[in-house]
């Protein structure tokens, strides 16, 4: 037990040095915050001072003695309470500011950290909580290494010093006292009225972060295929930035509307004074009346309230940087190998060797000795029962998953020997999901070469017959897809998805049900964009529709993790195989 508990305290202490180090390039704005906190504390601790030492001091020495001091008195309250004022002010709008910057740092190495994740990670994990983690548990986070020290600090040195309450009530200093804190809710009211539009803002912003995590995680398998995660964080990268300063105007709008309660809550403490030590000098008031008025002014209450709220953001905070951390600790099931170099693609000719892959051990394997060749420059097509491995295999190329054992080369380069950005860039990928971001149409065409000038777009464009279509559009090629290209057709996707796949320029490529989704018309369209794409490229088709593929130069039927024939479309009916068995279950008597 005594050893699980010095375990525990080790991780919890090793746990706080990660969260300190977030506060590394803030800690000039972190003293500058607990200094100006410590003197708001003792700002508003000198006043019941001031207070009991005018009351058996200066106003016990008669009208004429008190009347000469008075304005002396009031250009130092007044002194005093201007510097209240900015210290307030530093400490609600740098302080959250610098929360807010560690928030932000916090944000992008989680971001980092999804981006170098492989696809099983995102196939365990839902995505609303990935979102979860880096929104909301950062908030908590963010709010906590501002807060915490700020209210500790300053509730320990009120609570101490507010416990002696006198008790007393003046009808005239009670009006007037009323009059402040009319103004003072008035104040309040307005104050919030105009921060709605900021607060507003900052919702919106933040929804943009959401959309741009939602779009880049929703579209990982495309990100992968195109090696485009420095693209994507980019991207996200300008989102976050513009979260970020939309919470500083945020939290400027805060600073002014805290700095104007504390000013009227200095103009409160002067009036109770003044008019107090004006009524004592009239003979209407006791000096102890006056003490009384001082330490009702929230000095016990406000920072009891203040640590029992913190207590839930404390506890929301610890679970949030250990979820944190949790993501920032894991590791990607597939990796870069030592001293792995960028693959050379001299001729694209691809050979699995006896490959064996699970996708998890309680599951068994989905390939089981796979052994493949494909020549350079061939198209070859993988028909098969559903769940018989075909599309697995695809996925085994570039190294979306690494295979269990076996080997798959490239011109004789082990895919796992070779580094996963430079993989990814030779292997282009058509799938039947066409997944388009938010956009225009000729950002997604340049997708995987963000580079690419607007003559390559289109060029790439009318490749895949879909140039005629886009400059018909009022905005051309500058037209929005909206999210998930939910604006254009099943066969407008697919051909942006192979001009995209054009500009890529990928000495190999996968076909995976690429048409299978569309209607008759449709699929003619892009199948004559597709002979294009795939002509002079090694080409692994996957297709149910075996029509589609009665012109490749092989095709090899994958069940149960093997290939069981391969050849030609005629050599496998003459056969009479399981490829001559599908293709009479799909045509009949018709063989031909």
């Amino acid at each position: 037990m005594s050893q699980a508990k010095t375990e525990g305290r080790r991780s919890g202490w090793s746990l706080f040095k990660k969260f300190l180090a977030y506060y590394k390039g803030q800690v000039h704005i972190f003293v500058a915050d607990i200094i100006c906190a410590t003197v708001v504390a003792l700002i508003d601790l000198a006043f019941p001072r001031i207070l009991r030492t005018l009351t058996n001091g200066l106003f016990t020495q008669g009208a004429n003695a008190i009347m000469d001091a008075l304005g002396y008195l009031t250009i130092g309250l007044v002194v005093m309470y201007a510097v209240r004022f900015g210290c307030r002010y530093f400490v609600c709008f740098w302080g959250h500011v610098m929360g807010a910057r560690m928030e932000s740092r916090m944000r992008e190495d989680l971001f980092d950290a999804y981006e170098r994740m492989s696809f099983s990670f995102f196939d365990r994990n839902k995505s609303g909580d990935l979102m979860s983690r880096l929104v909301n548990d950062l908030f908590d986070i963010s709010e906590a290494a501002h807060h915490g020290p700020e209210f500790i600090l300053i509730g320990l040195v009120e609570i101490i010093g507010s416990f002696v309450i006198l008790g007393s009530i003046n009808a005239q200093l009670t009006i007037c006292m009323a009059i402040v804190l009319a103004v003072l809710i008035a104040y309040n009211l307005w104050a919030n009225l105009r921060m709605r539009a900021v607060f507003r803002e900052n919702r919106v912003r933040i929804s943009g972060v959401n959309s741009r995590l939602e779009d880049s995680l929703a579209g990982a398998r495309v990100v992968k295929s195109f090696a485009a995660e420095d693209l994507e964080r980019d991207k996200f990268r300008t989102s976050n930035d513009a979260y970020l300063n939309s919470k500083v105007r945020m939290y400027h709008a805060m600073g002014r509307y805290q700095a104007g309660i504390a000013a009227l809550m200095g103009i409160l403490y002067t009036v109770i004074v003044c008019l107090g030590g004006w009524l004592i000098a009239q003979g209407q008031m006791q000096a102890v009346d006056l003490a009384t008025f001082a330490l009702y002014i929230s000095l016990f209450t406000t920072p009891i309230e203040n640590i029992l709220n913190f207590t839930e953001t404390f506890q929301k905070a610890i679970a949030g940087f250990r979820r944190f951390q949790e993501m920032l600790d894991a590791q990607p099931d597939i990796k870069d190998a030592p001293g792995s170099k960028p693959i050379r693609v001299t001729e694209g000719a691809v050979s699995y060797r006896d490959v064996h892959f699970s996708y998890n051990s309680e599951d068994g394997e989905v390939i089981h000795g796979l052994n493949l060749d494909i020549r350079p420059g061939e198209t070859i097509a993988l028909v098969g029962p559903s769940g018989g491995g075909k599309s697995t295999t695809c996925s085994l190329l570039p190294r979306f998953y690494d295979v269990d054992s076996g080997a798959i080369t490239i011109d004789g380069q082990d895919v796992r020997s070779v580094t996963q950005k430079s993989l990814r860039e030779a292997v282009g990928l058509v799938q039947q999901d066409v997944y388009l971001f938010d956009g225009t149409i000729a950002e997604n065409i340049a997708y995987g070469r963000p580079d690419a000038t607007a003559d390559e777009i289109r060029a790439a464009a009318e490749r895949a017959n879909i140039a005629e279509f886009v400059e018909e559009l009022p905005d051309g090629y500058e037209t929005q897809v909206g999210e998930r290209g939910t604006r254009l057709s099943g066969g407008q996707k697919q051909r942006i998805a192979i001009a995209r796949v054009f500009l890529k320029n990928p000495k190999i490529l996968i076909l995976d049900e690429a048409t299978s989704a569309l209607d008759n018309e449709s699929e003619r369209a892009v199948q004559e964009s597709l002979g294009e794409l795939s002509r002079g490229r090694t080409t692994i088709v996957i297709a149910h529709r075996l029509s589609t593929i009665k012109g490749a130069d092989e095709i090899a039927t994958i069940d149960n993790g093997r290939v069981v024939e391969r050849g030609t479309h005629d050599e496998l009916m003459a056969r009479g195989g399981t490829y001559a068995k599908y293709y009479k279950m799909q045509f009949g008597n018709v063989l031909d």
